[in-house]
């Protein structure tokens, strides 16, 4: 094996010394690398012991730090704002965009609930004629459905056109003919056909709004009243036809459209947390608090790094005697000062979060208002 030189405590930057290259044009990064070095072999011991690293191995660790946080910001900025990032394209980076909250998702989401309440979404509602035949009271939907071109069981009815005519068809105005010719007061919804418009004058609205309910109530009573029941897409309606060739209108959904609109193909937006697009971080634009993480955790790594180098030989002979490296311990350091330093990262940005910030602005004004109570009236004296 080759005599590979250790650190010698005069760390030059080399650019081929860190394996992915992600910041070497940075200049920012490649002289806080050398400062890194220096620091981190100062906190191992070094010059007082040496220490079996090379600058490259700080550089290396400095570079996978740099990394480290990167990815803890952008996940955190990534759980923060799905979404609203939920669909946009993935052709430019997001790094120094501001994310400003949409309800596009949301809003995207809700349409399942315009489909089934029939008041909007993203499923195309169809128009169907079912021709009635005189003395028979069941239909098919499902038969009917394969007759009019769709698969058998992929409709859902959603509506049928199954009402008695409108009270306002048999409604006598008693007032009509007094030569006002006030016909068109009532032409809205083409109520004008039925009824003159006269009461509008004569007597108040409630008058034949009470007229209305009592012709429908009677035939409620006296009728046999329209109605229907569907079950598994087979329709029973009341009263049994007394005709035939007369249409009844129907509104379906394709149960298949329905399931296809849960999807939405297309390439080249985002997807999922993966596809999301941000890059690695731009170290000149880490402030000194980003800088100040990122470089305690190279100092981390690099106890990593040393305690794996030295536990290849427990011990080392020396004349007379022995030396017990201390392997174990600086792995041990190593892990627990990784994991806190992650966890305080963490807690540093859900502090910073959209909903804490929030929550602290709604407390502060809560607090605003107390102190502001405790301030005296002035009494004015005219």
């Amino acid at each position: 094996m080759a005599n590979i030189p250790i650190y010698d405590g005069n760390p030059i930057w080399d650019s081929n010394a860190v394996p992915f290259g992600f910041y070497s044009s940075d200049t920012d990064f490649q002289n806080d690398a050398v400062k890194v070095a220096k620091f981190c072999s100062s906190r191992l011991g070094y010059p007082v012991i040496d220490i079996e690293l090379q600058s490259g191995s700080f550089f290396t660790a400095f570079e996978e730090a740099v990394t480290t946080y990167g990815n803890e910001l952008y996940a955190y900025k990534v759980r923060e704002n799905y979404l609203s990032l939920e669909g946009l394209g993935t052709g430019s980076s997001l790094n120094d965009q501001l994310i400003t909250p949409t309800m596009a998702r949301i809003i995207a989401m809700s349409e399942q609930y315009g489909v089934e309440a029939g008041s909007g979404g993203n499923v195309e509602y169809y128009d169907g004629l079912l021709t009635l035949t005189s003395s028979v009271q069941d239909y098919d939907l499902n038969a009917w459905a394969v007759s009019e071109g769709y698969d058998s069981g992929d409709i859902e009815i959603k509506r049928i056109f199954y009402e008695a005519p409108p009270a306002i068809v048999r409604y006598f105005d008693p007032y009509a003919g007094t030569g006002t010719d006030l016909q068109g007061l009532l032409e809205a919804f083409g109520f004008g056909n039925y009824s003159p418009g006269i009461n509008f004058m004569l007597m108040p609205i409630n008058y034949d709004l009470q007229k209305l309910q009592a012709i429908e109530f009677n035939d409620q009573v006296r009728k046999s009243n329209y109605s229907f029941e569907i079950h598994n897409n087979k329709l029973k309606i009341f009263p049994i036809p007394d005709f035939n060739g007369e249409t009844l209108k129907i509104q379906f959904i394709l149960k298949s459209e329905r399931a296809a609109a849960a999807v939405s193909t297309g390439s080249g937006v985002v997807t999922n947390v993966s596809n999301v697009p941000y890059n690695n971080p731009v170290y000149s634009q880490i402030n000194s608090i980003g800088r100040s993480w990122i470089f305690e955790y190279t100092l981390a790594l690099a106890k990593e790094m040393l305690g794996y180098v030295r536990g290849k030989y427990g011990t080392v002979p020396i004349p007379g005697s022995e030396v017990t490296l201390n392997q174990a311990d600086l792995i041990a350091a190593s892990t627990s000062e990784k994991t806190a330093l992650i966890e305080r990262l963490r807690a540093y940005f859900d502090e910073t979060s959209r909903k804490n910030l929030l929550e602290a602005r709604s407390l502060e004004t809560d607090f605003r208002q107390k102190e502001l109570s405790q301030v005296p009236f002035t009494i004015y004296i005219g």
